[in-house]
């Protein structure tokens, strides 16, 4: 194929290495994506491979759509009757699902509804005051983080891990019973949430053998983006996924596994050869996106790890400036130090894009305000997505309402807003009622306002007309799954037709033009969904709940403030890592725990290989800490780094100098040693360095 010229020897190798399970280590900047729809292009167009027996998993919407955008650019002059599968986690399992739950003999039904982490929390919450929980003591959120962990990391012994979250007794207690009610509910309403959607999959193909032979026949090519990400569960997917068949390849880096608090295992990419016996493995080390003083500071740091599979990146990019290092007193110095010097780098370079990036969420206050004093646009990650905020998953509610009234979780969020009069001694009569007779909310709601006992005729009314709503939602939506009616005009219904348009306007503030904004985009995306000849609006529905954060990440912005991990698959050519001290960046939790050291030292590398040319790394003398200054130490890390890479722009004495000074005293301590001297050890800002 001509593109194969496109490649490096490394890269092509690993398009061509076909047949077989495979192992690409690819590290930072290496070109993996363009690997991977390549070796897809390759399958088709060399191998002959039918598209329809390939499937491709990666973890955001945003990568499989961009592989898909590539693969059909190489294939352009290529006739297919079919395509290959490129999903996310989720939606793959969605797509099986949706065919085969009912195999399950649980009672689920393929119409089944996707509850979303907002979703799960008001189920969780309403579990907790159903039986009799004070929720100031047993936190909705606390409880529906144990309920997830718990189903990440044990599937089908879920239940008897939740009871043993590290809580108190009574508390193992309490979340083992919410635990069960939440699944009851689960079941009755017939909705998953997230993890169930990987879980059932799991179970489905685990326990039906015919449907996992057929996808086993179906996937006779898999491939596996992130792979250092997988959880246990995803990783028990594909290996019923590749149960016949060894033709897997994953794609990995071991090096910036950085999600082992969301149940990542990086030893299901470090034991990948004892997983599938005669693996080929194959490193891509040249980077094509930083330059060479980068590369040297990030792999200095990475290699102080035991737990790694070891390569060393290169690049034929100039060696590029040093690291800019700063000390500065306090955060506030350091942020606008920040800022002052992204104006520096935007007077010589106009459009240059420059990243802010820190350990937590936390630190972004002072960079926002020394960027607002200096008059710089800038995005934050880590605000609500689209599909998060509000107004947007109120309108989604209604969506999945006009679908099925019986769905409890949305009539509940929506039942009155806009505000319809409706008090809580009403709303709570509803639930109790819909509680004792083990009826949907709907239900109750039809036989109260036909009978009318115990209400006003105001609640009445009320009622009536939220009924008469969801009706005709019902009737529009109705024309939608059958491809009659484009799913824009049922998005415009949900918000026209239920009153919330009017009440944004009538609010007439700049919150409520700003909600109203993203509504309108609402509709825009539902346009586009209608454009593209999708399944009608269940999968729209499915692919709200399905998008994440980072599919929502805003390219041109000209500074972006995020977390690290946040920012990793990104890029930039201008990136400052900030609050580089111990406590703060390693986080005080790795202070005692080897594995989560290794973890940040892993987030270190993912924060400095996102910067393409230029890198600043800055701590504070002081921080803040609960409204109290503290003296801070600078990070391990840095002092991993090679010190002569850097460049100290720190006004007067700093740490760096000091280190410096240190490593030329060395050679002279060693020779006194070795003359039977001694020496006294040399202290920092409390911190000893020999």
């Amino acid at each position: 194929m001509d593109f194969l010229s496109q490649l490096n020897p490394q890269q092509r190798e690993a398009v061509t290495e076909t047949d077989g399970p495979l192992l690409i280590l690819a590290g930072a900047g290496s070109g993996k994506t363009r690997v991977i729809t390549f070796r897809i292009a390759y399958l088709i167009a060399e191998r002959g491979i039918a598209p329809h027996n390939i499937l491709a998993v990666t973890f955001t919407n945003k990568a499989a759509e961009e592989m898909r955008t590539r693969v059909e650019r190489l294939l352009s002059d290529t006739r297919m009757a079919s395509a290959p599968l490129l999903s996310t986690f989720h939606s793959l399992c969605v797509r099986i699902l949706r065919q085969h739950i009912e195999a399950l003999g649980e009672g689920y039904t393929r119409s089944f509804t996707i509850y979303d982490q907002d979703d799960s929390v008001r189920l969780v919450k309403g579990c907790i005051k159903d039986l009799g929980y004070d929720d100031k003591q047993l936190g909705q959120r606390a409880v529906q983080g144990a309920i997830s962990g718990a189903k990440n990391r044990q599937g089908d012994d879920a239940e008897a891990y939740a009871a043993r979250v590290e809580y108190g007794d009574e508390k193992r207690a309490a979340i083992a019973r919410v635990f069960r009610l939440y699944e009851e509910r689960l079941r009755n309403n017939n909705a998953l949430d997230f993890d169930d959607l990987l879980i059932k999959t799991v179970q489905l193909l685990r326990r039906v053998a015919e449907v996992r032979e057929k996808y086993n026949e179906k996937f006779r090519y898999i491939l596996v983006d992130e792979y250092q990400d997988t959880n246990s569960i995803q990783f028990a997917l594909i290996r019923f996924l590749t149960e016949k068949q060894q033709n897997i390849c994953v794609v990995g880096d071991d090096d910036q596994s950085v999600y082992r608090w969301r149940g990542a295992d990086i030893t299901n990419i470090l034991n990948f050869e004892q997983h599938y016996p005669n693996t080929k493995v194959i490193r891509l080390e040249q980077n094509y996106r930083s330059t060479q003083n980068i590369l040297d500071a990030a792999g200095a740091v990475v290699k102080h790890n035991t737990e790694r599979k070891g390569k060393q990146l290169w690049t034929a990019n100039p060696s590029g400036a040093p690291l800019r290092y700063y000390q500065a007193f306090d955060s506030e110095a350091e942020a606008r130090f920040v800022a002052a010097k992204i104006e520096d780098h935007r007077r010589a370079e106009s459009d240059i894009r420059a990243a802010i990036l820190y350990r937590t969420n936390a630190q972004s206050r002072v960079f926002e305000e020394a960027l607002r004093r200096a008059g710089i646009a800038y995005n934050i990650v880590g605000g609500f997505s689209f599909y998060e905020r509000a107004e947007v998953r109120d309108i989604i509610s209604y969506l999945k309402l006009a679908l099925n009234p019986h769905e409890s979780i949305a009539l509940q969020r929506v039942i009155n807003t806009p505000p319809r009069g409706l008090g809580k001694q009403t709303l709570d009569e509803i639930a109790r009622r819909a509680k004792d007779y083990a009826i949907s909310h709907w239900e109750t709601i039809v036989i109260m306002t036909d009978k009318g006992e115990g209400l006003s005729p105001r609640a009445v009314s009320a009622l009536k007309n939220f009924q008469n709503i969801i009706t005709e939602l019902v009737r529009v939506a109705t024309g939608a799954a059958q491809s009659e009616t484009p799913v824009s005009d049922v998005v415009k219904a949900a918000i026209l037709d239920t009153g919330y348009a009017n009440y944004l306007k009538a609010e007439n503030s700049d919150e409520a033009e700003a909600r109203l904004e993203n509504l309108q985009e609402l509709v825009n995306a539902a346009v586009d969904y209608d454009k593209q000849e999708q399944d009608g609006l269940r999968d729209f529905i499915d692919h709200a709940a399905l998008v994440s954060d980072t599919d929502q990440y805003k390219r041109d912005a000209p500074v972006t403030l995020m977390t690290m991990h946040s920012a990793k698959g990104l890029e930039f050519p201008l990136v400052f890592i900030v609050g580089m001290e111990d406590g703060l960046f390693p986080h005080s939790r790795s202070a005692t725990d080897p594995a989560e050291m290794e973890e940040e030292r892993r987030l270190c590398y993912v924060a400095i290989t996102r910067a393409e040319r230029f890198l600043y790394v800055l701590h504070a003398m002081k921080r803040r800490v609960y409204g109290e200054e503290m003296a801070a130490e600078p990070s391990q890390f840095l002092n991993e780094m090679p010190h002569d890479l850097m460049e100290d722009l720190s006004r007067g004495p700093s740490w760096l100098s000091f280190a410096r000074n240190s490593s030329t005293l060395e050679n002279k301590r060693a020779v006194s040693a070795l003359r039977g001297e001694s020496h006294e050890r040399t202290k920092y800002s409390g911190k000893t360095y020999d």
